[in-house]
């Protein structure tokens, strides 16, 4: 369950990541200064507003299943720290080999 929550996550990261990227600062979305670049598909008004929306969505599915993991994660035990394990015996150090001594 938690593995198929984790990549959901993942996949919806990534798609909010893209949807953030593409829009533009100054609101035009997917980078059009004028309809003109997506043909009479849609507006860039429209556009923009198709792009809110699915950041808005994406922004609510992030949070909930950031929400949900975390509430599953907190019954499982504690890993614990990296800095609490005891550290590997140590090895002595190996011995260089003696120089070879080209023959004339």
């Amino acid at each position: 369950m938690t593995t198929v929550l984790l990549v959901l996550f993942l996949l919806v990261t990534l798609a909010l990541i893209g949807v953030i990227l593409v829009q533009r600062s100054e609101g035009g979305g997917l980078g059009i200064g004028s309809s003109q670049g997506m043909g009479s598909f849609m507006t860039g008004r429209g556009t923009a507003n198709l792009l809110t929306r699915t950041t808005a969505i994406l922004g609510t599915a992030f949070m909930a299943l950031a929400l949900v993991l975390a509430m599953l994660g907190k019954g499982q035990n504690p890993r614990g720290s990296i800095l609490d394990a005891t550290p590997p015996a140590a090895t002595a150090p190996a011995v260089p080999a003696a120089p070879a001594v080209p023959n004339n």
